[in-house]
């Protein structure tokens, strides 16, 4: 089918709400959401053959090079709908609003905010790999947000591929008949004009009153350089004109707008948003704080006064500390994190000092792709070199005094009398073929795992929901997850609340000194296996003094294993050709009394590389899925 040609596109803020589709595609990592957003902007006409790439509403580098999307893009397309069309959809020219979302489990507050700006929702999933765990997360949040679901199989061009199978899966998963799941190859083009049909079709118009005060939804925001911060909105009632000042209602900022309109795949400047349509507004503000996530915009005059329902921010779930290994790139570091933070709401940061470090930066991160993906933004974008502490979660430490005390940093947790710790816990979904039932069991039992239940999908698929502490996931537990299941297992979770735990601080000594940025907060069971591995490895990387060096792994007082550095020992009898006995014994002496007085006044060197290497693979490892799309 031709695309629709430019003047006969529906005009922004002219289009009538009927003719408006808003709808969004969620699905696993790695099942083409981005695929198939590439095919409907060729097959729209948006993106010519000339001007199309892979993953082309995935902007930033680090998304193309990992083959993963991690911001949401939306896009304006537009449809003509055939009068002979096999799917009985209405004759006509349609405006789509199309959002391509994240798979991660990590950037699921992505997803979130975007289903707030949609009717529909295609759900994706892969006709060689069927149902995985974030598939259904993020069916749920559809489900929630109340959005009719379009069920989709892809890549079914696959020699693997088994539509019929995961249609029937996916049918009673939705609850439709396997011959409503439409098949398509997002690769090869197949079945996505029916797809584009079937969406004008079964997803309901936006509803919204155009003689009402204004009132528009923001589900997301990007700092520009040159622009300042460029606001992604919803219109639910009335108009959003260019030039009108309009009001955040829930901070009561106003601004004039100085420019609106829509994204098609590019920014295009329009003069006003109507009832249903997606778009941006620009209004010269630099701090992306003065357009939350979830605010209602109005106009200032004549505006709303009842806000639309807001979008939950989300809270940290993991924390680490970033360092510059040059001490003098701190404020460069601080620079960097402010502009992070305007295109990523959900990082927090917080200065805090290193004994061993330095000066740096404490982050709350999402998961750890979330941390990983942070890191390498700083380094890449804004040329620093960083060292990242060992990731650890929040703890609640309750005191014999009745005192509670938030540990965010293993520095931070209280001496004296403990009358208990709380970790967090989180409720884990994990899809697997029915031959590995035995093996994630004995995984998730060594990690404190507690079984909540088991269901069959299928003959052959098996849906597994354990609670685990939070601290065990966010260490190897993925990647002894994928490896023991020859990586055809996948992992959702969610936080869900807070459990007692016999856990210690293990704090690392280097000749009685303790070094901060060693120190972790671990359970009992675990902490003799982490002190002997830190003791080992720092013996290998510090360099040897003049003087003998002890490094001890100690709870409290107690030291649970050590290590010595052998002292460099400089021969003072070299120039001793036979002779005196007693002569060669004073020489020893002094040289025993010197390294004694040595090591009372000595400190002990660590170099930055032992600091890069004992903390990159202390365990808390990459442990994320490194999936390409």
């Amino acid at each position: 089918m031709p695309a629709v040609p430019p003047k006969s596109w529906p005009v922004p803020g002219q289009t009538d709400p009927a003719i408006i589709r808003n709808f969004c595609i969620i699905a696993h990592i790695d099942h083409g959401k981005s695929t198939l957003a590439d095919r409907m902007l060729q097959l729209t006409g948006v993106v010519d053959d000339r001007a199309a790439r892979a993953q082309y509403l995935d902007r930033m580098d680090i998304e193309r090079e990992r083959g993963i999307t991690i911001k949401s893009q939306a896009v304006r397309l537009p449809w003509a709908v055939a009068d002979d069309n096999e799917q009985g959809a209405e004759p006509g020219t349609y405006v789509l609003n199309m959002i391509d979302t994240p798979g991660h489990v990590d950037f699921t507050y992505e997803v979130s905010r975007s289903l707030e700006a949609c009717e529909a929702a295609i759900l994706l999933v892969d006709a060689a790999q069927g149902i995985e765990a974030q598939t259904l997360a993020n069916l749920y949040l559809a489900m929630g947000a109340d959005l009719h679901i379009i069920p989709v199989l892809n890549k079914i061009d696959l020699p693997s591929a088994n539509p019929e199978k995961y249609a029937a899966e996916l049918a009673g998963l939705v609850g439709c008949d396997p011959e409503d799941v439409l098949q398509v190859s997002a690769k090869t083009g197949l079945g996505v004009e029916a797809l584009l049909n079937e969406i004008v079709k079964q997803t309901p118009p936006p509803v919204g009153d155009a003689d009402k005060p204004a009132r528009a939804l923001i589900f997301d925001s990007v700092y520009d350089t040159y622009r300042g911060v460029v606001t992604y909105v919803r219109v639910v009632d009335g108009k959003l004109n260019h030039r009108d000042r309009i009001k955040m209602m829930s901070t009561g900022a106003t601004h004039e707008m100085l420019e609106v309109g829509v994204i098609s795949p590019e920014q295009v400047k329009a003069g006003e948003l109507g009832v249903g349509e997606v778009g941006y507004l620009i209004t010269g503000v630099k701090d992306v704080r003065q357009s939350r996530v979830g605010d209602t915009v109005t106009t200032l005059h004549h505006g709303a006064t009842e806000a639309l329902g807001g979008y939950k921010h989300p809270n940290p779930m993991v924390y680490a500390g970033l360092y510059p290994i040059d001490g003098d790139q701190f404020g460069d570091l601080r620079e960097a994190l402010e502009k992070l933070q305007l295109n990523d709401a959900a990082l927090t940061y917080e200065p805090e000092t290193s004994g061993a470090l330095g000066f740096g930066f404490r982050c709350g991160f999402l998961g750890l792709l979330h941390m990983e993906i942070t890191r390498d933004r700083l380094e890449r974008e804004f040329g620093l070199d960083l060292i990242s502490t060992a990731p650890n979660v929040v703890y609640e430490v309750l005191m014999e005094d009745g005192t509670e005390v938030e540990v965010t940093n293993p520095s931070e947790f209280p001496e004296g009398k403990i009358a208990e710790v709380r970790e967090p816990v989180v409720r884990a979904t994990i899809l697997s073929p029915s031959d590995f039932i035995g093996t994630i069991m004995e995984l998730c039992q060594t990690k404190r795992g507690t079984l909540g239940g088991m269901d069959y999908l299928s003959e052959d698929r098996v849906e597994m929901r354990y609670t685990l502490p939070m601290g065990e996931i966010v260490f190897d537990f993925f990647d002894q997850l994928k490896s023991r299941t020859k990586g055809y297992a996948s992992l959702d979770y969610e936080r869900s609340g807070e459990q007692a735990a016999d856990l210690v601080k293990v704090d690392i000594l280097l000749q009685g000194e303790p070094v901060d940025a060693f120190s972790a907060i671990l359970h009992k069971d675990a902490a003799y296996a982490y002190g002997v591995m830190m003791a080992g490895k720092l013996k290998e990387l510090i360099p040897r003094q003049q003087f003998e060096v002890p490094i001890q792994a100690a709870i409290g007082a107690r030291v649970i294993a050590r290590e010595n550095i052998r002292a460099i020992r400089k021969d003072v009898l070299a120039k001793c050709y036979g002779g005196d006995i007693s002569r060669k014994r004073k020489l020893l002496e002094k040289q025993k009394e010197g390294k004694k007085r040595m090591k009372m006044v000595g400190r002990v060197e660590v170099p930055q590389e032992a600091f890069v290497a004992a903390l990159s693979n202390d365990g808390a490892g990459s442990s994320v899925d490194k999936s390409k799309k």
